[in-house]
């Protein structure tokens, strides 16, 4: 309950007193926000009380509603339909409530630090190719919650491991030996991770024409694709690599320092970052250690053959496996290891949250009933945020076969996008090269960025280049747009002479247009703690919209520079500086950018 809230709910328990005679607890009275069909802010629901009343609905909440128009200052009128009692609140409390935020840039904002310490993981790619569509949801998902939680209140420590070790680098890295005649980023021009991934590909399709071959010549299909030439020697290549062989360490590093300055290059232009990273080959040993405690406590146990396990059918999964007969590692092992490191790294964390998609919601729930069954404190509390696939219309994307969209290439297109439609406008010709280059990026990434953001993290969606950019509708230029609109008109008052820091507002002058858009704009702090709770960045980009959609009307409709009357210009100047600016914090939290031109 906000405190608004708690003044309706005790002024209700009073009501109930008066009127009926009843002892009601606060916490017994539901109260919720009013639909938007019906007159008033908030709603009590009356049912429950009709037991203390002895009357219907309806005769309750009439009287209810008639005690506090007479009783509570707050409570203008009221309005009874069947079990609901809609309760309308004075002006004067919300002229009062955006005078004391209109200004306050930490309005709905925790003090960072004052809520516990948490750990967000995202991204965590293979450096075998590089970034795509689906890891652009990834970061952009990551980043946002680490964001959002952070306006919270909460330290966030924003970390990725890196899988930089297993068969798949070591593809790339064969297909580069037998394809590459020393090819190098610098020499081909070619961004690192890319270079990388074209030897991956490379890889493929050399594989596959071996198969082929193979299977031409009388093998089953089966063995062919298990003594194909070319894999085996990845294979051996991962070996060496195990071993320590010098020249394929040198290899691996040299080639996976390729990906990392191109991710690096691709990260910048995402706008995320990172506090720390984690690579795989420096972490995938650690759950032994982990696996040999839990041997001894009697968490885990030995089968015949030697390979170690867990049972976790009293928590409703399988048996799983921890580490092979051979006493190699699978990766719910090093993910047990990495994860006990972490709270060794940063002591006084709380949780780790995996940005990781839908398919590895089993893994998850495994990871966590391990951790707490090894006693790692509040084990429970750490979550997967499982999101699900971006899809194209042409299909799923595949990165062995090279069809995957490219994040770099969607990027640019997108900022190839913005600038062909401000060129058509023809509203930028005054602005610099750079200016320009900075405007195209800034509606260009943030259309995709919002595009990825507002669909619940739970879905899988359906990417439109053409429909994320688009100034109508539920995008991200919309908002850009109208933010752009609003400063540019307070810049406009200052430039006028205008006094635009606002002390006193006359609360007569609103109508229910403009009540009712501060009422929508004060829901701020309460979208902020839904979005954590959720770890749901769609809340806070479907609020920013709706915000922007009821402004865009209201500023079609209402003048501010133009309105002769001082108190009417006052009030809806504190209302544009209150909604420009809660546009920009909430477009800030999703990683967007906002323009000063458009």
């Amino acid at each position: 309950m906000d405190a608004l809230d708690q003044r309706l709910a005790q002024s209700a328990v009073t009501a109930c007193t008066a009127c009926f005679g009843a002892q009601v607890a606060p916490e017994q009275l539901q109260l919720q926000q009013t639909r938007k069909e019906f007159e008033g802010e908030r709603t009590l629901v009356v049912f429950p009380l009709t037991r203390h009343s002895k009357k219907s609905p309806e005769e309750t909440g009439t009287a209810l509603g008639e005690w506090l128009v007479a009783n509570d200052e707050l409570v203008n009128a009221y309005q009874v339909v069947k079990g609901f009692l809609n309760l309308t609140i004075v002006p004067s409390y919300w002229t009062e409530q955006l005078l004391q935020v209109h200004d306050n840039e930490s309005f709905g904002l925790q003090i960072k630090g004052s809520k516990p310490k948490v750990m967000v993981e995202y991204s965590s790619p293979n450096t075998n190719k590089p970034l795509h569509l689906g890891h652009l949801r990834n970061n952009f998902l990551g980043y946002s919650v680490a964001r959002i939680l952070e306006a919270a209140g909460h330290e966030v420590i924003k970390v990725q491991i890196i899988n930089d070790r297993g068969i798949h680098i070591c593809k790339s890295m064969v297909a580069w030996q037998k394809f590459g005649n020393g090819e190098t980023p610098d020499a081909s021009g070619m961004k690192g991770d890319k270079l990388v991934g074209k030897y991956y590909v490379a890889f493929d399709r050399a594989y596959k024409e071996q198969v082929a071959e193979l299977v031409a010549k009388g093998m089953n299909e089966k063995d062919a694709k298990s003594q194909a030439p070319i894999l085996l020697e990845a294979q051996s290549l991962l070996n060496q690599w195990e071993q320590g062989d010098a020249a394929v360490v040198d290899l691996w590093k040299t080639m996976n320092g390729w990906v990392y300055e191109g991710f690096g290059a691709t990260y910048l232009e995402m706008g995320v970052d990172f506090d720390k990273l984690y690579y795989e080959s420096d972490t995938y040993l650690l759950g032994k250690n982990q696996v040999a405690a839990g041997l001894e406590s009697g968490v885990f146990f030995k089968k015949e053959d030697g390979s170690v396990w867990i049972d976790l059918s009293d928590e409703g999964l399988d048996e799983k496996l921890l580490l092979r007969k051979d006493g190699t590692a699978v990766y719910m092992t090093q993910d047990i290891g990495t994860a006990i490191l972490r709270y060794s790294d940063f002591p006084g964390l709380e949780r780790q949250i995996y940005t990781v998609g839908n398919e590895q919601e089993y893994h998850f729930k495994v990871l966590f009933t391990i951790l707490k069954k090894l006693g790692v404190k509040d084990a429970e509390k750490n979550y997967h945020l499982s999101y699900g696939m971006v899809e194209l219309p042409e299909g799923k994307m595949k990165s062995r076969e090279g069809t995957v969209v490219d994040a770099d290439d969607l990027l640019e297109e997108m900022a190839g996008t913005a600038r062909e439609m401000a060129t058509e406008l023809g509203k930028i010709d005054d602005l610099t090269e750079g200016e320009k280059a900075t405007l195209f990026k800034q509606v260009g990434y943030g259309a995709l960025k919002y595009f990825l953001l507002k669909v619940s993290p739970t879905k899988s969606m359906m990417f439109d280049p053409k429909a994320s950019i688009d100034f109508i509708g539920n995008t991200g230029p919309f908002i850009q747009f109208n933010y752009v609109r609003a400063a540019s008109m307070l810049a406009k008052c200052a430039d006028a002479g205008i006094n635009t820091t606002i002390t006193h507002i006359d609360a007569s002058v609103w109508d229910t247009d403009e009540l009712r858009l501060i009422q929508q704009a004060l829901l701020w702090p309460s979208i902020i703690e839904t979005a954590v709770e959720q770890y749901d960045p769609s809340l806070v980009a479907n609020h920013i919209y709706d915000l922007t959609k009821a402004f865009s009307r209201w500023y079609q409709d209402h003048q501010v520079l133009g309105e002769k009357n001082e108190s009417i210009r006052d009030a809806r100047i504190a209302l544009t500086h209150f909604i420009a600016h809660q546009i920009k914090t909430a477009m800030g939290l999703l990683g967007i950018e906002m323009p000063k031109r458009m």
